[in-house]
């Protein structure tokens, strides 16, 4: 998306939040999600310990195992048919078109850093969290991502799974067609006023 689209975009947002008629925010909604929405499924990484390691080896010590996970993470994701929105602190963000797609690549993600972490001494290992959720968001190009189902995952990857998990809402795993070719177990989450009905993925053979 070229900085025209995406000026068009705030713009957009901006004349929604002055209009004082409903009708006629009514159609700037509507364009919105005529021109930015899409239904996709919303992947959100996140790596585990920043508060201890920041304050036990500072802050350049983190940022260089941000990068490191910035480096692993856009190709796995690209391999498994997802796109990059963005890295956000150390989180990332990225959209694929169907559920099963982006389970694949958090398990090979989370098996990507574990041979990684034989390489690195126990201080530099990258340890991530993943949160899958499926449904209408707004995309503003390689920019940025808005909706429930960001939301959702967001909370599913950063605030509740643990290192080494990744957590998928029932209403993701729904879309998948095939046969499962990976175990899960169901987990009962309420966060911040919401329940997210979702199940835990079982990737490890041990």
């Amino acid at each position: 998306m070229n900085k025209k689209q995406s000026k068009q975009f705030q713009d957009l947002i901006l004349r929604f939040s002055q209009e004082t008629e409903v009708s006629a925010r009514k159609k700037i909604e509507e364009q919105l999600w005529q021109n930015y929405g899409s239904e996709q499924v919303v992947f959100v990484l996140d790596m585990s310990g920043f508060s201890l390691l920041t304050r036990k080896y500072g802050i350049i010590h983190y940022l260089s195992m941000v990068r490191r996970m910035q480096l692993i993470s856009e190709p796995i994701i690209k391999t498994y048919g997802g796109s990059l929105i963005k890295f956000e602190a150390d989180n990332c963000f990225a959209v694929f078109p169907e559920t099963l797609s982006a389970i694949h690549a958090a398990i090979a993600l989370q098996l990507a850093f574990d041979a990684s972490n034989l390489l690195t001494p126990d201080d530099f290992d990258v340890h991530i969290s993943c949160g899958i959720d499926y449904g209408k968001i707004l995309i503003i190009g390689d920019e940025d991502c808005f909706g429930d189902a960001v939301n959702r995952a967001c909370k599913l990857g950063e605030d509740i799974a643990a290192a080494g998990e990744i957590f998928v809402t029932k209403n993701a795993i729904k879309t998948i067609t095939t046969e499962l070719d990976f175990k899960m177990r169901e987990v009962s989450i309420s966060v911040s006023g919401l329940n997210i009905p979702a199940y835990s993925i079982a990737y490890r053979t041990n």
